[in-house]
């Protein structure tokens, strides 16, 4: 198991949009193969920080994953009105394995 930790970097002023691109990602990526552990938006502290994580079974799993999102007509248009907002300034992946 992998987990796919996507940190975004946000414009504060679109948190709203942020969370609405969010919300949408459910359904879509557990369609496409992945399950979504939760999107963590800002509450204290910074306010331009959000993070999401989704679990795989494995490398592997996660490029069929992207090839799937990359052809889901809800992802792309998700993606199309997040970047409309302006709401992400940035994003990164890493990948994780569990301790325990």
């Amino acid at each position: 198991m992998i987990t796919c930790c996507i940190q975004y970097r946000i414009d504060p002023l679109q948190v709203a949009a942020f969370e609405e691109y969010a919300t949408r990602w459910a359904p879509i990526i557990e369609r496409c193969g992945g399950s979504l552990v939760g999107y963590y938006l800002p509450k204290e502290g910074a306010t331009d920080f959000a993070l999401a994580l989704i679990d795989f079974e494995s490398l592997a799993s996660y490029e069929a994953y992207r090839a799937r999102l990359a052809a889901d007509p809800d992802a792309r248009q998700n993606i199309a009105d997040v970047s409309a907002a302006a709401a992400i300034r940035a994003e990164s992946r890493s990948f994780l394995r569990r301790a325990n």
